[in-house]
């Protein structure tokens, strides 16, 4: 039999469960408790009326949250677009063309060193309090280069996501239909068994609604669950295809008309904001305000990528939210926890609930809202990840 561990003297803990304590989304419980058997939670509340257990952590006054689910990163990748960036803040715009830097880097490099590249940038973001991530592929874009970055990503996490749309080949760049074939077909075959989503870059420069849809569709007719990159640098169909096909999410979201907010506050399809994008683009915000105030659930994450957002951070993506983007503390930590477990269509993370994974982080703080009120202070003092301390 496992044994149990309480971590009591909580000063603030988000459950994520509206039934307890202030009964806000939060379900922000005060002078609290957390019990942990194996690699779940088995029991929260109130401090005074935790049971007894085999082990006891004090936290110390200090906050506990959920571990950040982050449902949106590009982490099979090699090398690095550091003269890109400086270009770019230099007064060059951001266009799709940067990614095929990293696809010819990520050809050249081996298995290995895609793996110490992915692990090295997982290490990273679970000091920062990720417990939970999403990776894609999308940076080989042939079969055997797609393949071999989804068996890669597949060792390290469940959520796994082909994306071999991510633009057109360099090589057949003067026949995208060709490449749609070739994404739909054999690429697809190939790399079906080692992923769980599909997604596209559904924009100008990439594929259009119509490539989008028939690689999406293609996609569901393997078993994947569709995904995709819509409306981030311009308007287009891409959040009204993720709506038709029941997307889990979609992501960026930045280039919204009204029916477009509509579409997604009546679905199942979560608007995934993706912060350190606009940050490191120097683009238009999206209007999370706008969206939660329709009624649409909103996920934060990192979209961690060599081109357009190099961070790791979801509390950098956190603050960012609320500074810019509308969004109240409280919702922006709701956002990054059980929302990115909604893109993924989990109930088993981004809550702290009897029968969660015990993914916790700990702040040295007393309130989630440190967050964003101490922006880029490493205030992770902790992270559990199964029920074992990894930080």
């Amino acid at each position: 039999m496992s044994s149990s561990t309480v971590i009591t003297n909580i000063a603030a803990l988000v459950t994520n469960d509206p039934s307890l304590g202030d009964r806000s989304p939060l379900g922000l419980v005060r002078d609290a408790a957390v019990v942990i058997e194996g690699d779940r939670v088995v029991w929260t509340g109130e401090s005074s009326k935790a049971p007894a257990t085999d082990n006891r952590v004090d936290a110390e006054g200090r906050a506990v949250l959920p571990g950040f689910v982050d449902s949106h990163s590009h982490l099979l990748f090699a090398g690095d677009r550091t003269e890109e960036f400086n270009a770019r803040m230099s007064g060059r715009p951001y266009s799709a063309g940067g990614i095929r830097t990293t696809v010819a880097a990520t050809r050249a490099a081996s298995d290995a060193e895609l793996e110490a590249s992915l692990t090295r940038y997982l290490a990273e973001a679970l000091r920062q309090g990720t417990t939970t991530f999403e990776t894609k592929s999308g940076y080989g874009l042939t079969t055997a280069d797609e393949s071999r970055a989804l068996r890669v990503a597949a060792r390290h996490t469940d959520e796994v996501t082909f994306l071999g749309a991510h633009i057109v080949a360099p090589e057949l760049a003067d026949d995208p239909a060709a490449y749609v074939d070739l994404v739909t077909g054999e690429m697809l075959d190939a790399c079906a068994p080692h992923a769980r989503w599909i997604d596209v870059f559904c924009e100008k420069g990439a594929f259009d609604g119509d490539q989008a849809r028939a690689i999406l569709t293609a996609g569901k007719a393997k078993g994947l669950h569709p995904r995709i990159h819509a409306n981030q640098l311009s308007y287009g169909p891409g959040v009204q295809l993720a709506v038709e096909l029941d997307a889990a999410s979609a992501d960026h979201c930045t280039h919204l008309t009204d029916a477009d907010v509509d579409a997604l506050a009546n679905s199942r399809t979560v608007a995934t904001l993706l912060p350190g994008a606009e940050f490191s683009t120097r683009a238009q915000w999206p209007d999370a305000r706008r969206l939660v105030d329709a009624g649409a659930t909103v996920a934060l994450s990192t979209d961690c990528n060599p081109g357009s957002s190099f961070t790791s951070s979801v509390p950098f993506c956190i603050a960012l939210a609320v500074r810019d983007m509308g969004m109240t503390p409280d919702e922006a930590v709701w956002s990054a926890t059980a929302g990115g477990a909604a893109a993924l269509r989990r109930d088993d993370v981004g809550r702290l609930v009897p029968g969660a994974y015990a993914d916790l982080t700990l702040l040295d703080a007393p309130s989630h809202v440190h967050l964003a009120y101490r922006p880029g202070v490493p205030l992770v003092a902790g992270v559990w990840r199964r029920g074992v301390r990894k930080v």
